[in-house]
């Protein structure tokens, strides 16, 4: 089976292929192909790979590529991970809105939707090429804002298109450890929202939603990160366990104080950082699977950093420390291509599982997955509070999908308006003259 990854030359590529190769069975991933449009980024990339895949004896062949369309043909799965402006672009991002006062993050508020307009047409133009070169392909979407990114493919893919995020892969994993599920997979997650905006609702053991039990403990509420960065009060208050993205939301003051205050913004550190790994790599005595190593505890241990400096949270457990993408996405690349039916929490098209939304918005919530791809579980209505969110923020994606697509400034400049993190009209037209002019991607704002 072949595997095509988007931003072949991106940090993550080492996890998806360290996976691979624990692969064994039958129908597996026998060639990897990587594009990226910066070689060298790509061959440092591979030379990991290959450390990686040394004594393995069945260890997938990796090619890589700079031709996209070379790439995409005889895809079986593709795998997009692409970073449309780099981190330098992301670090753009941020400044460009903590100057005004809001948040920067790079899926969340201004800068998710700088970051969607300009990764939505290339993203756009991908998809029509899959259509194209490689029809039968199903495309994996890791590119954020995950779900903005795989709705606009979506219109081009229809449901071979599915968005795949590790944020409540994760959140799930650590309210079944605090409450002692010895198999998280024998867990029903009861989550929904939209990517990066959902809510844990109910964790149900053998028919036995355990949640309550969880929120009514202020000991066992406090000893997992979401708890430590929300507190136990507001868990309570809310009902259910937000994902720790809502941290933006819930405490954004704090959040974009935070972020003002600190020595460089996020995107700013991982751009130098990931600098000093591939300048590492170019000399060839250096190990660069050790190099990358290194590199990847670093950035896992400072994620999010500054909310949970706000929080009082200290730092990260080291069992939150490994990542879990690259699973997720195995995991529905197996389930698809060999018929092992699972359930995951994937970005999808609605299909009237949230009745406040209309059938192509996509959003996240479990999916029971086989050959035919995911299928979204019929989910209960969100409370009003969520809803408010859930509704504004899919508006504000509407309008950056419909910037993107006619090259309008003035919708533009709705789009940041509507958002609940910005709400400020003159605001939003500084954020528009400030990323068009740092960034070369969005000259086609007219």
């Amino acid at each position: 089976m072949r595997l095509t990854i988007l931003g072949g030359g991106g940090f993550r590529v080492p996890l998806v292929y360290g996976a691979l190769l624990g692969d064994h069975a039958e129908g597996r991933v026998t060639h990897v192909v990587l594009h990226d449009l910066d070689a060298d980024r790509l061959h440092a990339v591979t030379r990991v790979l290959a450390e990686q895949a040394a004594g393995v004896p069945d260890a997938p062949e990796v090619t890589a590529t700079t031709d996209l369309d070379e790439a995409l043909r005889g895809a079986d799965f593709v795998f997009s991970a692409i970073r449309v402006g780099g981190l330098e672009g992301r670090a753009h991002d941020e400044r460009v809105a903590l100057a005004e006062g809001v948040l920067g993050q790079e899926t969340v508020g201004a800068g998710g939707i700088a970051y969607g307009l300009r990764t939505v047409p290339v993203a756009v133009d991908i998809a029509r090429r899959v259509a194209r070169l490689a029809p039968d392909a199903w495309v994996i979407n890791f590119t954020n804002p995950a779900g903005l990114v795989t709705e606009a493919m979506s219109r081009h893919l229809g449901d071979r298109v599915i968005g795949i995020c590790d944020s409540p892969v994760g959140l799930g994993r650590r309210i079944a450890r605090v409450l002692g599920v010895t198999n998280p997979a024998e867990a029903w997650i009861d989550y929904v929202g939209l990517n990066h905006l959902g809510w844990v609702r109910g964790l149900r053991v053998a028919g036995r939603d355990e949640l309550p039990r969880l929120l009514a403990d202020p000991g066992l509420l406090g000893s997992f990160e979401e708890g430590k960065l929300f507190g136990a009060d507001w868990l309570r208050s809310l009902g259910a366990i937000p994902n720790e993205y809502l941290h933006y939301y819930y405490f954004n003051r704090e959040a974009v104080h935070a972020y003002q205050q600190a020595e460089r913004t996020r995107g700013a550190f991982l751009r130098d950082q990931q600098a000093r790994f591939y300048e590492r790599t170019r000399d060839t005595g250096t190990s660069a699977l050790r190099a990358w190593d290194a590199t990847r505890a670093e950035r896992e241990a400072t994620y999010m950093a500054e909310n949970r400096e706000t929080a009082g949270a200290g730092e990260r457990d080291a069992d939150d420390l490994s990542g879990g993408y690259e699973k997720v996405a195995l995991a529905l690349m197996r389930a698809i291509a060999r018929d092992e039916r699972t359930t995951l929490i994937l970005n999808v098209r609605n299909r009237g599982t949230l009745s406040v939304l209309d059938t192509e918005a996509v959003i996240e919530v479990p999916c029971l997955v086989d050959a035919n791809g995911a299928h979204p579980v019929a989910v209960d209505p969100l409370p009003d509070h969520a809803t408010g969110l859930v509704c504004a923020v899919k508006a504000v994606e509407r309008e950056v999908l419909s910037a993107a697509g006619s090259g309008s400034r003035s919708t533009a400049v709705k789009a940041f308006a509507l958002h609940p993190l910005v709400d400020s009209v003159g605001v939003a037209r500084r954020l528009v003259d400030g990323y068009t002019a740092v960034h070369p991607g969005l000259s086609y704002l007219k």
